[in-house]
């Protein structure tokens, strides 16, 4: 099959206007010519799949290698949001992404990697995979490295693993969240976080902790933490537990745990923000249009996700990464879930 010839207008000017860049460019894209910069590029490719087109022939890239992509669940909407970004750098630099979502009572981590084996990949990225869990056996991954397959691992930094590894900065987060919550008048203010046996989570406790103490002069942070799931149930529970005990604002391991606190207040005939104030994390895809709007500490997926896919296809060619943990530091992002403190 052969290219097709020039394009008609209306499809270069809704090309041009999905992408954000002229007539002239996307006629240049798709018909091979030079003068176009990556980016541009890029942005046409990408307004060409938006927009239901099919790529023509010459800009089917062939791929440079399969790369893996696991990811424990999807079910949380920040893990598709991991992986939709990570599989978007990876295809602009040239690589297939083979992505390997987990499933309770479904297909586990060490059985996705020797599929992933099986199909002779270059590497594989771990997003909060069991390398976060300090139960689990690091010797899987000491066996991936002794066979020279590089890896890099995503939020869940495993010193004892010879691989490249970002994370988000969970200490910094909790402070964001804590001080905000400070600064409109809260003084009692609780935890609802997820198994004590994750990385993430012991790094969030004890970012909380130091918050506590730091803006309210405080040393009882525990008795201010309910320790529960990473669901949206777990954070129904949770935050009830914090709430009947007399908290006014509640700082949630995740948007899903956020997000049953809400529904814990409601239950309870409280409002939201104006009887209790809920933070989430992680600003999942559409947890602007909550109700209300959720106030949460945005993990920077963008950055993560692009220095990951860096460190992976520099192990590739051969040009070993730093092995230091990479920390990327969030973003409060203030919606209608937070407000002034109610007065006893």
């Amino acid at each position: 099959m052969t290219d097709a010839g020039p394009q008609p207008r209306t499809r270069l000017a809704d090309l041009a206007a999905q992408a954000g860049v002229s007539t002239a460019t996307v006629s240049r894209v798709l018909n091979g010519k030079p003068g176009v910069s990556p980016a541009a590029r890029q942005a046409v490719l990408e307004a060409l799949d938006l927009l239901g087109y099919e790529r023509p022939e010459r800009l089917r890239m062939r791929s440079q290698g399969l790369v893996g992509l696991i990811v424990p669940e999807l079910t949380n909407p920040v893990f598709p949001l991991f992986a939709q970004v990570v599989e978007s750098i990876l295809a602009e630099n040239g690589y297939t992404p083979l992505l390997c979502a987990q499933e309770a009572g479904g297909t586990t981590e060490d059985q996705y990697v020797e599929v992933l084996l099986e199909h002779k990949v270059d590497g594989i990225i771990f997003v909060s995979g069991l390398h976060a869990d300090t139960s689990a056996n690091l010797e899987r991954y000491h066996a991936l490295r002794s066979q020279g397959l590089p890896i890099v691992l995503v939020n869940g930094h495993a010193p004892d693993v010879d691989a490249p590894s970002v994370s988000c900065d969970d200490v910094a987060a909790l402070d964001l969240a804590f001080r905000h919550l400070v600064q409109l008048g809260h003084r009692k203010i609780g935890l609802a976080i997820g198994p004590d046996r994750f990385v993430p989570t012991r790094r969030k406790v004890a970012g909380f902790t130091e918050a506590y103490a730091r803006h309210l002069g405080e040393n009882d942070a525990e008795e201010h933490i309910v320790t529960t799931l990473f669901t949206l149930e777990g954070g129904q529970v949770a935050a009830g537990e914090l709430i009947d005990s007399g908290h006014t604002a509640i700082i949630c391991g995740s948007d899903m745990m956020a997000l049953g606190a809400v529904r814990a207040a409601r239950q309870r005939n409280l409002a939201v923000p104006d009887d209790v104030s809920v933070v989430g994390y992680d600003d999942s895809p559409l947890i602007a249009f909550t109700d209300p709007p959720l106030t949460t500490v945005r993990q920077p997926v963008q950055g993560m996700s692009r220095s990951a896919v860096s460190a992976l296809i520099s192990e590739i060619s051969g040009q070993p990464s730093p092995r230091a943990e990479m920390l990327f530091l969030p973003e409060l992002i203030v919606r209608g879930s937070t407000g002034i403190a109610r007065q006893s």
